[in-house]
């Protein structure tokens, strides 16, 4: 998993190396969202090659041939993690993957919520995958811009929407459970060894919460989202990277948890930051 990420991001930023070089600010960030989602991506897909302990733990009973799906699932993330470092059919590509979480979301996170409408994580999972449709689906809208100007705006409404909820409930969860480790408010802890923990989980939880408001508010659209990739892309540095390296020590089950959590925080960012590429820059929308 992890050479599989270091392989997608030496890649990307090969690929992607004269967009951020002619962007500015924080649009340098956002010129690295199709590279941040595919390294996710290429991070993500191994684990599908587990097989039979994958179909046991994530795919739902009803599926006829479940031993087929995980492997299925494993090489379309890789095909599209392709697709977006090679820069070729990234319409298409991104198009089918945001319809992949969505189905996701639909078929086993939906469910999930429902049977367990008391667990805050149960919700933090459905959104994860929600993000994710939309940080796909972004792409989509940029990409089929000249093609499909309408399937283009309806793409962008969707996404924004569902970062923005995503956004808030999470800035709402993180200040509420400020000792969970930042980022995507699962069941992980900040460890002790990380300075002043509770004040990762304010600081992150008020940033999401405000940026939230200012993507439903119709304020600063693009630097609120913006904001959100740039939060997230730092707590995947620190402490999400800097907790994956200490799990070595531990367990191979700590490593495999501090793996997805690591790329769990930088697919969020990358989801955010296509929002942002997908958005109209701020003085456009005055």
């Amino acid at each position: 998993m992890i050479l599989a990420g270091i392989v997608y991001l030496a890649a990307g930023l090969s690929t992607f190396r004269k967009d951020v070089a002619a962007a500015q600010g924080l649009d340098k960030l956002v010129a690295l969202a199709p590279v941040f989602i595919a390294v996710s991506l290429a991070v993500f897909a191994p684990e599908h090659f587990r097989g039979p302990q994958y179909v046991r733990d994530s795919v739902p009973s009803w599926m006829p041939v479940r031993w087929f799906w995980p492997y299925f699932v494993g090489c379309a993330l890789l095909a599209a993690a392709t697709s977006l470092v090679a820069r070729n059919f990234v319409r298409l590509s991104s198009t089918m993957l945001g319809l992949m979480f969505f189905l996701f979301v639909c078929m086993i996170y939906v469910p999930s919520a429902i049977a367990n409408a008391g667990s805050r994580f149960a919700w933090a999972y459905l959104l994860r995958d929600f993000s994710f449709c939309a940080g796909a689906w972004s792409l989509a809208a940029v990409y089929s811009r000249s093609a499909a100007p309408e399937l283009s705006k309806w793409f962008g409404l969707f996404a924004r929407a569902v970062i923005t909820v995503a956004a808030i409930v999470y800035g709402v969860i993180e200040i509420l459970h400020p000792a969970f480790a930042p980022g995507v408010p699962l069941e992980t802890v900040t460890p002790p060894w990380v300075p002043f923990p509770s004040a990762w989980g304010y600081g992150a939880g008020a940033i999401l919460l405000v940026a939230g408001i200012a993507l439903a508010l119709n304020k600063k659209l693009r630097l609120a989202a913006s904001s959100i990739g740039a939060l997230m892309t730092f707590l995947t540095i620190f402490p999400c990277l800097a907790m994956l390296i200490l799990a070595f020590r531990s367990s191979p089950d700590e490593v495999n948890d501090a793996i997805n959590n690591f790329a769990d925080t930088l697919l969020y960012a990358g989801s955010a930051l296509a929002l942002a590429s997908a958005l109209p820059r701020d003085r456009e929308t005055q």
